[in-house]
Protein backbone atom coordinates (compact mmCIF):
# COMPACT_ATOMS: atom_id res chain seq x y z
CA UNK A 1 0.00 0.00 0.00
CA UNK A 2 0.95 3.30 -1.16
CA UNK A 3 1.69 5.67 2.21
CA UNK A 4 2.84 9.30 2.81
CA UNK A 5 5.32 10.48 5.30
CA UNK A 6 6.28 13.74 6.72
CA UNK A 7 8.32 15.69 3.94
CA UNK A 8 7.47 13.17 1.25
CA UNK A 9 6.45 13.41 -2.35
CA UNK A 10 4.87 10.61 -3.75
CA UNK A 11 3.97 10.70 -7.58
CA UNK A 12 1.32 8.24 -9.32
CA UNK A 13 0.50 7.44 -12.93
CA UNK A 14 -2.36 6.25 -14.41
CA UNK A 15 -2.27 5.42 -17.83
CA UNK A 16 -4.29 3.42 -20.36
CA UNK A 17 -3.62 2.02 -24.19
CA UNK A 18 -6.18 3.50 -26.46
CA UNK A 19 -8.84 6.05 -25.40
CA UNK A 20 -8.04 5.54 -21.71
CA UNK A 21 -6.63 7.76 -19.03
CA UNK A 22 -3.84 9.42 -19.05
CA UNK A 23 -3.51 11.43 -15.88
CA UNK A 24 -0.90 11.77 -12.79
CA UNK A 25 -1.50 13.04 -9.46
CA UNK A 26 1.04 14.04 -6.86
CA UNK A 27 0.91 14.26 -3.10
CA UNK A 28 3.26 16.08 -0.98
CA UNK A 29 3.61 16.37 2.83
CA UNK A 30 5.35 19.37 4.33
CA UNK A 31 5.02 18.96 8.31
CA UNK A 32 0.75 19.85 8.77
CA UNK A 33 0.23 20.91 4.96
CA UNK A 34 -0.38 18.71 2.40
CA UNK A 35 -0.28 19.48 -1.62
CA UNK A 36 -2.09 17.79 -4.18
CA UNK A 37 -0.87 18.21 -8.18
CA UNK A 38 -2.79 16.73 -10.95
CA UNK A 39 -3.80 16.88 -14.30
CA UNK A 40 -2.77 15.42 -17.74
CA UNK A 41 0.70 13.66 -17.66
CA UNK A 42 3.34 15.88 -19.53
CA UNK A 43 0.88 19.30 -18.06
CA UNK A 44 1.97 21.67 -14.86
CA UNK A 45 -1.27 20.74 -13.66
CA UNK A 46 -3.32 21.71 -10.48
CA UNK A 47 -2.46 22.82 -7.42
CA UNK A 48 -4.78 21.95 -3.79
CA UNK A 49 -3.02 22.72 -0.89
CA UNK A 50 -4.78 22.05 2.66
CA UNK A 51 -3.44 22.92 6.19
CA UNK A 52 -3.89 20.81 9.20
CA UNK A 53 -3.90 20.48 12.93
CA UNK A 54 -1.23 18.04 13.12
CA UNK A 55 1.14 16.56 11.21
CA UNK A 56 -0.01 12.79 11.84
CA UNK A 57 -3.70 14.65 10.63
CA UNK A 58 -1.53 16.03 7.39
CA UNK A 59 0.01 12.03 7.29
CA UNK A 60 -3.04 10.06 7.24
CA UNK A 61 -5.13 12.64 5.17
CA UNK A 62 -2.06 12.13 2.38
CA UNK A 63 -2.42 8.60 2.57
CA UNK A 64 -6.77 8.38 2.77
CA UNK A 65 -5.99 10.14 -0.70
CA UNK A 66 -3.36 8.13 -2.32
CA UNK A 67 -5.05 5.21 -1.31
CA UNK A 68 -8.31 6.16 -3.19
CA UNK A 69 -6.02 6.73 -6.31
CA UNK A 70 -4.25 2.91 -6.20
CA UNK A 71 -7.48 1.49 -6.18
CA UNK A 72 -8.85 3.67 -9.01
CA UNK A 73 -5.44 1.80 -10.67
CA UNK A 74 -2.74 4.34 -9.94
CA UNK A 75 0.73 3.53 -9.64
CA UNK A 76 3.84 4.45 -8.33
CA UNK A 77 5.63 6.13 -11.16
CA UNK A 78 8.84 8.18 -12.26
CA UNK A 79 8.21 11.78 -13.87
CA UNK A 80 9.02 12.72 -17.08
CA UNK A 81 9.56 9.17 -18.32
CA UNK A 82 6.25 8.23 -20.11
CA UNK A 83 5.64 10.62 -22.81
CA UNK A 84 2.45 13.35 -23.29
CA UNK A 85 -0.49 12.42 -24.86
CA UNK A 86 -0.72 13.70 -28.30
CA UNK A 87 -2.81 16.43 -29.08
CA UNK A 88 -5.29 16.25 -32.20
CA UNK A 89 -4.48 19.43 -34.36
CA UNK A 90 -7.17 19.53 -37.13
CA UNK A 91 -5.95 19.10 -40.34
CA UNK A 92 -7.73 20.80 -43.01
CA UNK A 93 -6.99 21.02 -46.86
CA UNK A 94 -8.04 24.56 -48.75
CA UNK A 95 -8.33 24.51 -52.52
CA UNK A 96 -8.56 28.07 -54.54
CA UNK A 97 -12.40 28.85 -54.80
CA UNK A 98 -14.21 27.94 -57.99
CA UNK A 99 -16.62 31.02 -57.67
CA UNK A 100 -16.98 33.75 -59.96
CA UNK A 101 -16.68 36.81 -57.72
CA UNK A 102 -15.23 37.18 -54.43
CA UNK A 103 -17.04 38.03 -51.38
CA UNK A 104 -16.99 41.57 -50.26
CA UNK A 105 -14.43 41.79 -47.84
CA UNK A 106 -14.21 45.09 -45.49
CA UNK A 107 -11.58 44.19 -43.26
CA UNK A 108 -9.12 41.28 -42.38
CA UNK A 109 -7.00 40.81 -39.13
CA UNK A 110 -4.15 38.09 -39.32
CA UNK A 111 -3.71 36.37 -35.89
CA UNK A 112 -0.27 34.96 -37.13
CA UNK A 113 -1.24 31.55 -36.38
CA UNK A 114 -3.96 29.04 -37.75
CA UNK A 115 -7.02 30.08 -35.60
CA UNK A 116 -10.51 28.19 -35.08
CA UNK A 117 -12.33 30.19 -32.50
CA UNK A 118 -14.59 32.84 -33.40
CA UNK A 119 -17.17 34.73 -31.27
CA UNK A 120 -19.75 37.35 -32.42
CA UNK A 121 -21.51 39.59 -29.94
CA UNK A 122 -22.91 43.54 -29.95
CA UNK A 123 -20.04 44.78 -28.97
CA UNK A 124 -17.03 43.26 -30.05
CA UNK A 125 -15.68 40.16 -32.05
CA UNK A 126 -13.33 37.16 -30.79
CA UNK A 127 -10.73 35.10 -32.42
CA UNK A 128 -8.62 32.36 -30.88
CA UNK A 129 -5.85 30.89 -32.45
CA UNK A 130 -3.32 28.04 -32.43
CA UNK A 131 -0.36 29.80 -30.30
CA UNK A 132 -3.28 30.26 -27.18
CA UNK A 133 -3.50 33.64 -28.25
CA UNK A 134 -7.36 35.33 -28.04
CA UNK A 135 -7.83 39.01 -29.34
CA UNK A 136 -10.92 41.12 -29.11
CA UNK A 137 -11.64 43.93 -31.69
CA UNK A 138 -14.73 46.29 -32.55
CA UNK A 139 -16.62 45.97 -35.14
CA UNK A 140 -14.86 48.03 -37.25
CA UNK A 141 -11.94 46.14 -36.86
CA UNK A 142 -9.68 47.86 -34.16
CA UNK A 143 -7.66 45.64 -31.90
CA UNK A 144 -8.62 46.25 -28.21
CA UNK A 145 -7.07 43.36 -26.00
CA UNK A 146 -5.10 40.23 -26.43
CA UNK A 147 -6.07 37.07 -24.01
CA UNK A 148 -2.37 34.87 -23.62
CA UNK A 149 -3.39 31.68 -23.10
CA UNK A 150 -1.13 28.76 -22.27
CA UNK A 151 -2.43 26.30 -24.79
CA UNK A 152 -3.54 25.83 -28.42
CA UNK A 153 -7.47 27.14 -28.76
CA UNK A 154 -10.01 25.37 -30.06
CA UNK A 155 -13.26 27.04 -30.23
CA UNK A 156 -14.42 29.85 -28.74
CA UNK A 157 -17.98 29.50 -26.91
CA UNK A 158 -20.95 32.02 -25.13
CA UNK A 159 -22.92 31.14 -22.42
CA UNK A 160 -25.25 34.76 -22.08
CA UNK A 161 -22.60 36.88 -20.92
CA UNK A 162 -19.31 34.62 -20.50
CA UNK A 163 -17.15 33.51 -23.43
CA UNK A 164 -15.06 30.63 -22.74
CA UNK A 165 -11.90 29.10 -24.70
CA UNK A 166 -11.90 25.71 -24.68
CA UNK A 167 -7.47 24.66 -25.21
CA UNK A 168 -4.98 21.74 -25.96
CA UNK A 169 -4.60 21.56 -22.29
CA UNK A 170 -7.38 20.49 -21.46
CA UNK A 171 -8.96 23.63 -19.53
CA UNK A 172 -12.01 25.53 -20.62
CA UNK A 173 -11.09 29.28 -19.78
CA UNK A 174 -13.32 32.14 -18.33
CA UNK A 175 -12.42 35.31 -20.71
CA UNK A 176 -15.36 37.20 -19.11
CA UNK A 177 -13.04 39.43 -16.93
CA UNK A 178 -9.57 41.10 -16.95
CA UNK A 179 -8.59 37.63 -14.87
CA UNK A 180 -9.13 35.02 -17.79
CA UNK A 181 -9.37 31.56 -15.62
CA UNK A 182 -9.26 27.81 -15.68
CA UNK A 183 -13.20 26.92 -15.01
CA UNK A 184 -13.33 23.36 -16.26
CA UNK A 185 -10.43 20.88 -16.02
CA UNK A 186 -11.67 18.35 -18.95
CA UNK A 187 -10.66 14.85 -18.09
CA UNK A 188 -6.88 13.70 -19.19
CA UNK A 189 -8.72 11.39 -21.45
CA UNK A 190 -10.83 13.43 -23.41
CA UNK A 191 -9.18 14.75 -26.21
CA UNK A 192 -11.10 17.66 -27.23
CA UNK A 193 -12.63 18.35 -30.53
CA UNK A 194 -15.49 20.95 -29.62
CA UNK A 195 -17.66 22.34 -26.72
CA UNK A 196 -20.61 24.17 -25.73
CA UNK A 197 -21.78 25.72 -22.01
CA UNK A 198 -25.41 26.19 -21.59
CA UNK A 199 -26.19 27.31 -18.16
CA UNK A 200 -22.73 26.32 -17.09
CA UNK A 201 -22.81 22.75 -17.46
CA UNK A 202 -19.84 22.07 -20.27
CA UNK A 203 -20.29 19.50 -23.34
CA UNK A 204 -17.44 18.04 -24.49
CA UNK A 205 -17.41 15.95 -28.00
CA UNK A 206 -13.79 14.67 -28.79
CA UNK A 207 -11.65 12.68 -31.22
CA UNK A 208 -12.71 9.07 -29.92
CA UNK A 209 -16.35 10.54 -31.01
CA UNK A 210 -17.58 10.65 -27.00
CA UNK A 211 -19.82 12.85 -25.76
CA UNK A 212 -19.13 14.14 -22.17
CA UNK A 213 -20.62 16.53 -19.86
CA UNK A 214 -18.71 18.42 -16.94
CA UNK A 215 -20.57 20.34 -13.98
CA UNK A 216 -19.56 23.41 -12.77
CA UNK A 217 -17.41 22.08 -10.32
CA UNK A 218 -15.77 19.84 -12.48
CA UNK A 219 -17.93 16.69 -9.86
CA UNK A 220 -20.49 15.48 -11.79
CA UNK A 221 -19.81 13.86 -15.16
CA UNK A 222 -21.75 11.32 -17.34
CA UNK A 223 -20.28 10.41 -20.96
CA UNK A 224 -21.61 8.90 -23.70
CA UNK A 225 -20.39 6.47 -27.07
CA UNK A 226 -21.48 8.12 -30.24
CA UNK A 227 -21.91 6.09 -33.67
CA UNK A 228 -19.23 7.28 -34.97
CA UNK A 229 -15.31 8.81 -33.81
CA UNK A 230 -14.11 12.33 -34.78
CA UNK A 231 -17.31 14.15 -33.06
CA UNK A 232 -16.68 17.97 -34.35
CA UNK A 233 -20.44 19.02 -33.76
CA UNK A 234 -21.86 19.47 -29.70
CA UNK A 235 -24.60 21.94 -29.06
CA UNK A 236 -26.65 22.37 -25.71
CA UNK A 237 -30.07 23.55 -24.97
CA UNK A 238 -32.18 23.22 -22.04
CA UNK A 239 -34.03 20.10 -23.90
CA UNK A 240 -31.12 18.24 -25.19
CA UNK A 241 -27.31 18.40 -25.88
CA UNK A 242 -26.68 17.79 -29.82
CA UNK A 243 -24.46 15.75 -30.76
CA UNK A 244 -22.54 15.55 -34.30
CA UNK A 245 -20.18 12.74 -35.17
CA UNK A 246 -18.58 10.54 -38.19
CA UNK A 247 -22.56 9.20 -38.77
CA UNK A 248 -24.71 11.70 -37.82
CA UNK A 249 -26.00 13.55 -34.95
CA UNK A 250 -27.66 12.26 -31.65
CA UNK A 251 -29.64 14.13 -29.47
CA UNK A 252 -29.46 13.49 -25.60
CA UNK A 253 -31.56 14.35 -22.60
CA UNK A 254 -29.46 16.92 -20.88
CA UNK A 255 -28.86 15.22 -17.29
CA UNK A 256 -28.08 11.87 -19.74
CA UNK A 257 -30.66 9.81 -19.14
CA UNK A 258 -31.29 8.25 -22.03
CA UNK A 259 -31.31 9.01 -26.40
CA UNK A 260 -33.94 11.27 -27.83
CA UNK A 261 -33.23 10.57 -30.51
CA UNK A 262 -30.22 10.17 -33.84
CA UNK A 263 -30.58 10.53 -37.35
CA UNK A 264 -28.10 9.99 -40.17
CA UNK A 265 -26.66 12.78 -41.83
CA UNK A 266 -24.83 12.87 -45.34
CA UNK A 267 -21.63 12.68 -44.52
CA UNK A 268 -19.74 12.74 -41.31
CA UNK A 269 -20.48 16.05 -39.17
CA UNK A 270 -17.79 18.44 -39.20
CA UNK A 271 -19.69 21.31 -37.79
CA UNK A 272 -22.69 22.31 -36.17
CA UNK A 273 -24.92 25.79 -35.18
CA UNK A 274 -28.34 25.71 -33.17
CA UNK A 275 -30.86 27.86 -33.49
CA UNK A 276 -34.40 28.03 -31.48
CA UNK A 277 -36.26 24.97 -32.84
CA UNK A 278 -33.59 23.49 -35.14
CA UNK A 279 -29.56 22.55 -35.30
CA UNK A 280 -27.12 22.58 -38.84
CA UNK A 281 -24.60 19.68 -39.51
CA UNK A 282 -22.13 20.44 -42.42
CA UNK A 283 -21.22 17.38 -43.34
CA UNK A 284 -18.03 16.16 -45.69
CA UNK A 285 -20.72 14.82 -48.28
CA UNK A 286 -21.09 18.88 -49.69
CA UNK A 287 -24.29 19.91 -47.79
CA UNK A 288 -25.65 21.73 -44.64
CA UNK A 289 -28.43 19.79 -43.16
CA UNK A 290 -31.27 21.34 -40.53
CA UNK A 291 -32.73 19.07 -38.16
CA UNK A 292 -35.98 19.60 -35.55
CA UNK A 293 -34.63 19.35 -32.48
CA UNK A 294 -38.30 17.91 -31.67
CA UNK A 295 -37.73 15.12 -33.90
CA UNK A 296 -34.23 14.75 -35.26
CA UNK A 297 -36.12 14.81 -39.05
CA UNK A 298 -34.41 16.82 -41.59
CA UNK A 299 -36.69 19.69 -42.54
CA UNK A 300 -34.08 21.27 -45.35
CA UNK A 301 -30.48 20.38 -47.10
CA UNK A 302 -28.47 23.22 -47.93
CA UNK A 303 -26.10 21.68 -51.05
CA UNK A 304 -22.72 23.11 -51.83
CA UNK A 305 -19.78 22.22 -53.95
CA UNK A 306 -17.26 20.66 -51.81
CA UNK A 307 -16.92 19.25 -48.08
CA UNK A 308 -18.77 21.98 -45.53
CA UNK A 309 -16.20 23.07 -42.80
CA UNK A 310 -18.29 25.39 -41.20
CA UNK A 311 -22.02 27.05 -40.95
CA UNK A 312 -24.10 29.55 -39.39
CA UNK A 313 -27.58 31.37 -39.36
CA UNK A 314 -28.80 35.06 -39.24
CA UNK A 315 -31.61 35.14 -36.16
CA UNK A 316 -34.40 32.41 -36.75
CA UNK A 317 -32.57 30.81 -39.55
CA UNK A 318 -33.92 33.35 -42.54
CA UNK A 319 -30.29 33.07 -44.19
CA UNK A 320 -28.07 30.26 -44.11
CA UNK A 321 -24.45 30.05 -44.66
CA UNK A 322 -22.00 27.68 -45.56
CA UNK A 323 -17.72 27.72 -45.82
CA UNK A 324 -16.57 24.94 -47.67
CA UNK A 325 -12.99 23.12 -48.66
CA UNK A 326 -12.76 25.25 -51.75
CA UNK A 327 -12.31 28.99 -50.23
CA UNK A 328 -15.95 29.54 -51.03
CA UNK A 329 -19.04 30.89 -48.81
CA UNK A 330 -22.63 30.56 -49.54
CA UNK A 331 -25.98 32.13 -48.71
CA UNK A 332 -28.86 30.12 -48.82
CA UNK A 333 -33.08 31.19 -48.13
CA UNK A 334 -34.12 28.90 -45.40
CA UNK A 335 -35.79 26.53 -47.80
CA UNK A 336 -32.35 25.78 -49.15
CA UNK A 337 -32.57 28.02 -51.87
CA UNK A 338 -28.88 28.83 -53.05
CA UNK A 339 -28.59 32.69 -53.14
CA UNK A 340 -24.92 33.43 -54.04
CA UNK A 341 -21.61 31.90 -54.00
CA UNK A 342 -18.47 33.77 -53.75
CA UNK A 343 -14.68 33.47 -53.07
CA UNK A 344 -14.09 34.20 -49.28
CA UNK A 345 -10.50 36.02 -51.01
CA UNK A 346 -8.70 33.65 -48.42
CA UNK A 347 -8.31 30.68 -47.24
CA UNK A 348 -11.52 28.36 -46.48
CA UNK A 349 -13.63 29.58 -43.20
CA UNK A 350 -13.41 27.18 -40.35
CA UNK A 351 -15.79 29.09 -38.08
CA UNK A 352 -18.32 31.41 -38.57
CA UNK A 353 -20.48 33.81 -37.34
CA UNK A 354 -23.33 36.44 -38.57
CA UNK A 355 -24.11 39.24 -37.07
CA UNK A 356 -26.22 42.51 -38.08
CA UNK A 357 -25.99 41.86 -41.79
CA UNK A 358 -22.25 40.75 -41.37
CA UNK A 359 -20.47 37.55 -41.76
CA UNK A 360 -17.35 37.19 -39.70
CA UNK A 361 -15.47 33.73 -41.08
CA UNK A 362 -11.95 32.82 -39.07
CA UNK A 363 -10.11 30.88 -42.71
CA UNK A 364 -7.24 28.69 -42.88
CA UNK A 365 -4.42 30.93 -43.09
CA UNK A 366 -5.58 32.26 -39.11
CA UNK A 367 -7.42 35.66 -40.53
CA UNK A 368 -10.90 37.19 -39.11
CA UNK A 369 -12.49 38.16 -41.58
CA UNK A 370 -15.28 40.42 -41.72
CA UNK A 371 -17.73 40.47 -44.73
CA UNK A 372 -20.71 42.69 -45.47
CA UNK A 373 -23.47 40.20 -46.03
CA UNK A 374 -26.12 42.98 -46.81
CA UNK A 375 -28.41 42.50 -49.76
CA UNK A 376 -26.78 45.39 -51.73
CA UNK A 377 -22.87 44.41 -51.07
CA UNK A 378 -23.48 40.95 -52.31
CA UNK A 379 -25.59 42.04 -55.59
CA UNK A 380 -22.53 44.76 -55.74
CA UNK A 381 -19.79 41.80 -55.45
CA UNK A 382 -21.70 39.59 -57.77
CA UNK A 383 -20.97 42.13 -60.41
CA UNK A 384 -17.47 42.06 -59.41
CA UNK A 385 -17.55 45.47 -57.57
CA UNK A 386 -16.24 45.01 -54.34
CA UNK A 387 -14.56 47.14 -51.67
CA UNK A 388 -10.80 46.59 -50.81
CA UNK A 389 -10.33 45.23 -48.30
CA UNK A 390 -8.29 46.73 -45.03
CA UNK A 391 -5.68 45.06 -43.01
CA UNK A 392 -5.82 45.43 -39.45
CA UNK A 393 -2.84 46.40 -37.28
CA UNK A 394 -1.77 45.70 -33.89
CA UNK A 395 -2.03 48.41 -31.38
CA UNK A 396 1.20 49.53 -30.57
CA UNK A 397 0.67 49.09 -26.42
CA UNK A 398 -2.23 46.67 -26.51
CA UNK A 399 -3.65 45.27 -23.34
CA UNK A 400 -2.86 41.47 -22.74
CA UNK A 401 -4.26 39.52 -19.95
CA UNK A 402 -2.99 36.05 -18.73
CA UNK A 403 -4.27 33.40 -15.98
CA UNK A 404 -3.46 34.27 -12.85
CA UNK A 405 -1.29 31.33 -11.18
CA UNK A 406 -1.29 32.21 -7.33
CA UNK A 407 -3.34 33.98 -4.74
CA UNK A 408 -0.77 36.83 -4.39
CA UNK A 409 -1.10 37.36 -8.43
CA UNK A 410 -4.16 38.38 -8.34
CA UNK A 411 -4.80 42.47 -7.34
CA UNK A 412 -5.43 43.19 -4.00
CA UNK A 413 -7.98 45.79 -1.95
CA UNK A 414 -7.90 46.77 1.63
CA UNK A 415 -11.89 47.26 2.31
CA UNK A 416 -15.06 46.12 -0.43
CA UNK A 417 -15.54 48.85 -2.70
CA UNK A 418 -19.62 49.38 -2.37
CA UNK A 419 -21.76 47.66 -4.20
CA UNK A 420 -19.02 44.69 -4.55
CA UNK A 421 -20.05 41.52 -2.85
CA UNK A 422 -17.86 39.16 -1.11
CA UNK A 423 -16.81 35.25 -1.24
CA UNK A 424 -14.96 33.49 1.01
CA UNK A 425 -12.96 30.03 0.29
CA UNK A 426 -13.63 27.38 2.90
CA UNK A 427 -12.51 23.79 3.45
CA UNK A 428 -15.29 21.23 2.90
CA UNK A 429 -13.79 17.79 3.72
CA UNK A 430 -11.27 17.25 0.66
CA UNK A 431 -12.11 19.91 -1.24
CA UNK A 432 -11.84 23.53 -1.23
CA UNK A 433 -15.21 25.04 -1.89
CA UNK A 434 -16.47 29.18 -2.27
CA UNK A 435 -18.86 30.29 -0.84
CA UNK A 436 -20.83 34.06 -0.39
CA UNK A 437 -20.51 36.03 2.61
CA UNK A 438 -22.55 39.25 1.74
CA UNK A 439 -26.07 39.46 2.43
CA UNK A 440 -28.78 38.77 -0.38
CA UNK A 441 -27.11 35.29 -1.09
CA UNK A 442 -27.48 31.69 -0.85
CA UNK A 443 -24.65 30.84 1.28
CA UNK A 444 -25.48 26.67 0.54
CA UNK A 445 -24.51 27.48 -3.18
CA UNK A 446 -21.02 27.42 -4.27
CA UNK A 447 -19.56 29.84 -6.27
CA UNK A 448 -17.60 28.63 -9.70
CA UNK A 449 -14.23 30.33 -9.18
CA UNK A 450 -10.58 29.76 -10.09
CA UNK A 451 -9.15 27.03 -8.51
CA UNK A 452 -5.38 28.33 -9.06
CA UNK A 453 -6.39 31.11 -6.28
CA UNK A 454 -8.27 29.33 -4.04
CA UNK A 455 -6.95 28.90 -0.48
CA UNK A 456 -8.07 28.24 2.67
CA UNK A 457 -10.27 31.02 4.50
CA UNK A 458 -8.68 34.09 1.67
CA UNK A 459 -11.49 36.35 0.65
CA UNK A 460 -12.14 37.95 -2.09
CA UNK A 461 -14.12 40.72 -3.87
CA UNK A 462 -16.05 40.54 -7.13
CA UNK A 463 -18.09 43.14 -8.91
CA UNK A 464 -20.90 40.58 -9.43
CA UNK A 465 -22.88 37.35 -8.49
CA UNK A 466 -25.01 35.23 -11.40
CA UNK A 467 -27.31 32.87 -9.80
CA UNK A 468 -27.02 29.48 -12.75
CA UNK A 469 -29.91 26.75 -12.72
CA UNK A 470 -27.93 24.18 -11.72
CA UNK A 471 -27.80 25.94 -8.13
CA UNK A 472 -24.55 27.59 -8.16
CA UNK A 473 -23.07 31.13 -8.30
CA UNK A 474 -21.15 32.67 -11.38
CA UNK A 475 -18.89 35.45 -11.23
CA UNK A 476 -18.99 38.73 -13.47
CA UNK A 477 -16.70 41.03 -13.50
CA UNK A 478 -12.94 41.05 -11.94
CA UNK A 479 -11.52 39.21 -9.06
CA UNK A 480 -9.95 40.97 -6.31
CA UNK A 481 -8.28 39.69 -3.04
CA UNK A 482 -9.31 40.82 0.59
CA UNK A 483 -6.49 41.96 2.56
Amino acid sequence: MTTASAGSTTYLELSQEGDGAHKFYEVTVDGTTVTVRYGRIGAAGQLQTTSFPTVEKARAAAAKKLGEKVRKGYAPAVRGQRAPRAVTRRQVSSAPSTARAVAPVLWRFRTGSAAFGIHVDDERCWVGNQAGDVYTLDHEGAVLARFSLPDGVKCLVADDFWIYAGCDDGKVYDLSSKLPFAAYDIAADVDIFWLDIHEGVLDVSDREGRLTVIDHEDEHQWSRRGQGQHAWMVRADDRAVYHGHGTGVTAYAPDGTGELWHTPTRGGVLFGWQEADAVYAGTAHRVVQRLSKASGAIEATYACDSSVYSCATSPGGRFVFAGDAASSVYCFAEDGTRLWKLGTGGGSALSMQYHDERLYLVTTDGSLVCVDASEAAIAAAQQGMVPVARDVKLAAALPTYAPATTATAVAAVSAAPAGSIVVECVQDGGRMRVHVISDGYDTSWNVQFPRAIREPGARYVVDALHPAAGGFYRVRGDIRRLL
